[in-house]
């Protein structure tokens, strides 16, 4: 085959070798030079659009054949620089190069038994804080195409939401690792960037779940994806939390589902009497502070990057998580504890990010349950011993820290997806995954009935909402 340039690097060869190539393609933002096997002519356009239409679009060689310019090689050779050792690039014949496909997926798949977070993981490390923002702001940015197209491709904008996903907890995990050891001003001052496009990413797929993105193919995408342990969780976790806070959004602003439970409220009445055994003549408006309501839009995204980091803690017995060690309770109870000092002392994420990260085991009190607000009931009772919490949940801060609630809304919601996918996950080497239905069934008897750590109310609509989802 003729070639536009006497320097240039076949593409689909350069990215059999390591994934960390097509990160660095996309965030070097080099330019893919198209050449035509039937006529030879050829076109030059750039990788990440490319990338956006078709995530293997170079082993689409059928009716042409892609390349890299040697400068732009010696770029993204360069960005990569810090997870692979240089590469020599030469044609080799298909024999060669099965046998280093089978040699990288087996150090892929080494690399994601070891630290949970896939194989993307050591590239998003390199990388300064700044380049991480920025990488953030592309997924954004690349999501944002897609909510302003009348005619949306499902599965592009399902893969696109799963990975830009995983990046956004990548990035995230990179810079707190990264900021643990500094004072607590100079970790706020150096994650300050990257926040604001978490943030702003958050918004993004927000609006794209409330366009009613959250689909098969979607749902597809978080099953076969696959990458670290941690890292699947997490993204399954947020997108599936998203979803069922979206769920629960347009079900009190569109439907009489208030007005049904007031009038159903009679069943769920004994659950809320053990919880609150002091209060008399109970009724939702007292089990839920304030009553049901709808979540503003601010308060939404904030707690929707809690749901992002909500295991961010993890990170501090990332080899423990994902061995088949026995149980050890205080392991487990600290990534809580991690997350929540993280995120509230070394970062300006919103403060419902930390409290969720915090407080998202602590199942209604609960003896197997844990987390921070325990702590702060046990203080705060001890200086107002005459005072008991009079409401089961609350929607804001203020009402929490003070102790007027059992719970926090958000950190209610979050539990019951969090169990839901711990059930499910293939991936848990101490426990067979169960099936959709054989969950929900255990979550409902040893979760709400035998044992009151989910909400009843909230899981009862969890129940709706998986139907509608299926």
């Amino acid at each position: 085959m003729s070639t536009p340039e006497k320097s240039i690097v076949l593409l689909r060869e350069l990215l059999a070798l390591d994934n960390s190539y097509i990160d660095a393609c996309r965030l070097e933002q080099v330019n893919v030079i198209c050449v035509d096997n039937a006529d030879q002519k050829h076109k030059t356009m750039p990788f990440k659009t490319m990338y956006a239409g078709n995530k293997q679009f170079w082993l689409k060689n059928d009716t042409a054949e892609y390349f890299l310019s040697y400068e732009d090689f010696l770029k993204v050779e360069e960005r990569a620089s810090g997870i692979k050792a240089p590469v020599i690039l030469s044609i080799a014949n298909e024999a060669d190069q099965a046998a280093k496909n089978d040699h990288t997926a087996q150090e892929a798949g080494a690399e994601q038994e070891i630290n949970g977070y896939g194989q993307g993981y050591d590239f998003i490390a390199a990388m300064t804080e700044t380049e991480r923002a920025s990488y953030i702001k592309e997924s954004k940015n690349r999501l944002d195409e897609f909510i302003a197209q009348k005619q949306k491709d499902r599965q592009l904008v399902a893969e696109a939401m799963v990975e830009s996903t995983q990046d956004a907890v990548l990035c995230n995990h990179a810079t707190l690792m990264n900021i643990m050891n500094l004072s607590n001003d100079d970790a706020k001052k150096q994650s300050k960037d990257l926040i604001l496009s978490t943030c702003d990413f958050v918004k993004s797929s927000s609006q794209l779940i409330l366009e009613n993105v959250y689909n098969e193919e979607l749902k597809g995408a978080l099953e076969t994806k696959s990458n670290g342990t941690i890292l699947q969780h997490m993204t399954r976790v947020y997108m599936n939390g998203l979803a069922f806070l979206s769920y629960y959004n347009k079900q009190v602003l569109t439907s009489s589902i208030i007005n049904k439970l007031r009038i159903s409220f009679k069943k769920y009445a004994p659950f809320y009497q053990n919880l609150l055994p002091h209060v008399e003549n109970l009724t939702l408006e007292k089990v839920f502070l304030g009553g049901m309501r709808a979540i503003p839009e601010n308060d939404f995204h904030d707690w929707v990057v809690g749901f992002l980091v909500h295991d961010i803690g993890k990170a501090a017995a990332v080899e423990y998580h994902e061995s088949d060690a026995a149980f050890n309770r205080e392991i487990v109870v600290e990534h809580v504890y991690v997350g929540y000092n993280a995120i509230l002392n070394k970062t300006n994420y919103p403060r419902g990010a930390s409290l969720i990260a915090g407080w998202h085991h602590e199942y209604y009190g609960d003896p197997s349950g844990y987390g921070s607000f325990r702590s702060l009931l046990e203080k705060h009772l001890k200086t107002n011993p005459d005072m008991k919490p009079a409401y089961c949940i609350a929607y804001d801060i203020k009402r929490m820290t003070t102790c007027e609630a059992l719970a926090f809304f958000p950190v209610k919601m979050l539990e019951i997806v969090d169990v839901y996918d711990a059930l499910t996950d293939p991936n848990r080497r101490y426990r067979k995954a169960l099936a959709p239905q054989e969950a929900l069934a255990l979550m409902e008897e040893e979760f709400v009935r035998k044992n009151p750590k989910l909400d009843i109310i909230l899981f009862d609509l969890f129940l709706k909402f998986m139907q509608e989802a299926n």
